[in-house]
């Protein structure tokens, strides 16, 4: 009934597991979950996965070469021996004993995608990662209220669930650099393909809080990312914010005014991101000052 497939890359996903293969268990459900390790380099997490081998109806494989987030999801997928797929990130854990329990009545017949969303631990964490805990609250950490506005945006491919034949139809795209904004791109296709997106509430802890520093530089590639997607034409430039301000100012000539204006707050601007208060609206204005310098 249920294939719950997972990528992983130098994290160490036993524990998240464990948890989902007691649940399904406890709900009697034909299942089976699947690991893939996309080459990663740290012998000490490869071998803490692979326990997941001796775990029953699991399974984890560690890949020979680096494929992206993208590819190593498809091939999760056509690994899969049920109809419905249930993708998680390898740094998510389920918030309560009845997560999986939580999406079997959504996994019927009709042709949609079922998005459960995400949570944040409440503690802050340390300063110098709170620009990623921020961003994720209030961002990512929507009610269902908010997503069901921009059911499509509001999708994050990291606790989601998706039968096999609309998977067939819309894939991930792996023709994309591995820069990222491949489930926004992803969130498009299922758009123009006309699936239903249904938003339910229940979430996962997302534990994998990068630093400040290294979630600016994340930020950056996707940037980049963006803009292929951009200049290919495989992203339309109104559906997302980001890319409608880029747009607005190329109409009017502004880039080189915004470039020229990133490069002189730049520091200042990561200043801030990096320190204990960083601010959304800097971020936003950091993310475009790059775009528009970008060639």
């Amino acid at each position: 009934m249920l294939s719950i497939l997972i990528p992983t890359y130098s994290y160490n996903v036993f524990p998240l597991v464990s948890e989902l293969q007691k649940q399904a268990i406890a709900q009697g459900v034909e299942f089976e979950i699947i690991v893939f390790d996309d080459a990663s380099p740290d012998g000490n997490k490869r071998a803490e996965n692979e326990k997941i081998n001796t775990l029953e109806h699991c399974r984890y494989t560690l890949l020979q070469k680096n494929i992206g987030r993208s590819a190593i999801r498809n091939l999760l997928a056509e690994n899969a021996r049920y109809e419905w797929l249930l993708f998680l990130d390898a740094d998510t854990l389920p918030i309560t004993e009845n997560f999986i329990a939580g999406y079997l009545p959504c996994l019927n017949h009709e042709e949609k995608i079922v998005y459960g969303s995400i949570k944040y631990r409440p503690e802050q964490p340390s300063a110098n990662r709170l620009l990623r805990w921020i961003y994720g609250n209030e961002r990512e950490a929507l009610p269902i209220h908010v997503r069901q506005q921009e059911p499509y945006l509001s999708l994050l491919t990291l606790n989601f669930a998706i039968s096999k034949p609309v998977f067939r139809n819309v894939k991930f795209n792996e023709e994309i650099p591995n820069l990222r904004y491949e489930d926004t791109l992803f969130s498009y296709d299922l758009m123009k393909a006309n699936i239903k997106v249904e938003h339910i509430a229940n979430e996962v802890y997302h534990l994998g809080l990068d630093t400040s520093e290294l979630f600016v530089k994340k930020s950056e590639e996707a940037v980049v990312g963006l803009k292929y997607l951009l200049d290919n034409k495989l992203l339309p430039p109104d559906y997302i914010k980001l890319a409608k301000a880029y747009v607005r100012l190329r109409k009017f000539g502004l880039l080189p005014v915004m470039a020229l204006f990133h490069s002189t707050t730049k520091n200042a601007f990561r200043k801030n991101l990096l320190g204990s208060k960083p601010s959304l609206f800097i971020f936003d204005l950091y993310r475009l000052g790059y775009l528009c310098s970008l060639k």
